[in-house]
């Protein structure tokens, strides 16, 4: 019968046949996942790089208003992040539930504090009149019009990824409780 549980294992779901079934569903769809991250992402670089080379004099220019000590920390954060949530899913394969929770909780910690910084530099960028729209201003560009280009290309693709880090907090939040209940 299709469908039916044949293990009665208690975490196959009743859409699946077997446990296997239901493992490749759900690999199959992380790397569906993955590659349109890939796509979405894989674009904005793609005209960021486009324009770039269109107008390296703008785009140089409005770089050198970009915080290299807070960008580079937030680089390292991220890093560390990656680790801590390798960790604690290390933990949970081996059913170290203290470990996970700890590593899960870093992981949490870390994606505010890469969230607080990017506040901190989303501060200065409007303190100096750096966002795009009708207040833009940049004294010290030769070419305003695609300085803001540079200007508007950093939000969107910083925001988008400040927003898939307000997500990402949210499920190892979930995850966390899910830890915490033994599940």
């Amino acid at each position: 019968m299709a469908g039916a549980h044949r293990t009665g294992h208690p975490r196959l779901q009743h859409h699946f046949d077997n446990l296997d079934q239901q493992f490749e569903a759900s690999a199959l769809g992380m790397w569906l996942f993955l590659v349109t991250e890939i796509l979405f992402f894989g674009g904005l670089f793609a005209v960021y790089t486009i324009y770039r080379l269109s107008f390296p004099r703008a785009f140089a220019e409005a770089s050198h208003e970009l915080d290299v000590v807070l960008g580079g920390v937030n680089t390292a954060v991220l890093i560390g992040s990656s680790l801590t949530m390798a960790m604690a899913v290390w933990a949970a394969q081996l059913g170290r539930r203290g470990k996970q929770m700890l590593f899960l909780g870093l992981t949490i910690a870390l994606g505010l504090a890469f969230l607080g910084i990017k506040a901190v530099e989303y501060s200065h960028k409007f303190e100096h009149g750096l966002v795009p729209g009708a207040n833009f201003r940049f004294e010290a560009a030769h070419d305003p019009i695609h300085s803001q280009l540079f200007f508007s290309l950093y939000f969107v693709m910083t925001g988008l990824h400040a927003l898939h880090m307000v997500v990402g907090i949210g499920v190892m939040a979930v995850l966390f409780v899910m830890a915490f209940k033994g599940r």
